[in-house]
């Protein structure tokens, strides 16, 4: 692994701050509980563990709705779909809908993975990651596994804690993440570490020297979406027909 960007502009964190706050009004309810270790191989849809977004859209740079039919389920795989259908209740406008898929429960300390083949188109985002906010009582923290569009042969990690982002860090895989399944994962170690790992290798660490690590438990998240005015971070999104990211399975071990 070859680091090749390890800051974003501020500008785009500036961004990625109200984008926060306007996902805080319209997430899943903020009564959850601390979940435990759990293994899902997408058989199908687990009511008890996930939440379907469904019906809005988070605003600023993401230029699509949520739809929670937009995620389905087929030959224990979990598909997103982002395509151009209306969204439930308009989508404040935007033209694209797209699936995001988060549990119930909030998690803690522990490690978190998934299995997972990614979009490659120029404007898009395959995600895997945590994320709590003021929709759940807490500050914003959230640790992420982005892959880009525009170049699948690299992944994106970075973490915000009360807010605070600015730490992205961009490796090359050593393969294209949209041709085949590939394993990521992080540990999230409460005083100590996060840890990143690709294929069961670690790949980052991060250690609060550039900033306070997460402390406050979060919700697992994946989603898949176009963005808008973020040109010089995932290149303009054009769309050419229905794109799909698919997740073979998703597992959290708690420590």
């Amino acid at each position: 692994m070859i680091i090749t960007r390890s800051r974003a502009p501020k500008a785009l964190a500036a961004i990625l701050c109200v984008v926060a706050a306007l996902t805080a009004t319209a997430a899943a309810p903020a009564e959850a509980a601390i979940g435990p270790s759990f293994v899902d191989n997408f058989d199908g849809f687990v009511t008890s563990r996930w939440y379907k977004a469904d019906g809005y859209s988070n605003g600023g740079v993401f230029n699509n709705g949520w739809r929670a039919d937009h995620v389905w389920f087929s030959g224990g795989v979990m598909g997103l779909n982002l395509d151009n259908q209306p969204c439930p209740s308009g989508c404040s406008g935007k033209p694209y809908a797209s699936g995001e898929y988060r549990t119930t429960d909030l998690y803690s300390y522990g490690r978190f993975e998934a299995r997972l083949k990614a979009v490659k188109n120029p404007g898009t985002v395959t995600s895997f990651f945590t994320y709590t906010g003021p929709s759940d009582g807490q500050p914003w923290d959230e640790i992420d596994v982005e892959i880009l569009g525009k170049n699948t042969t690299q992944v994106q990690l970075n973490y915000f804690t009360n807010g605070v982002g600015g730490h992205e860090t961009v490796l090359n895989l050593g393969f294209d993440a949209s041709t085949g399944y590939h394993n990521y994962a992080f540990e999230w170690w409460n005083g100590g570490t996060i840890n990143w790992f690709v294929d069961g290798a670690l790949v980052h660490q991060e250690n609060g020297s550039r900033g306070p690590l997460p402390t406050h438990p979060q919700r697992i998240m994946m989603n898949l979406w176009p963005g808008i005015g973020v040109d010089s971070w995932l290149q303009p999104f054009t769309y050419p027909g229905k794109l799909t990211a698919t997740y073979d399975w998703a597992r959290y071990t708690k420590y």
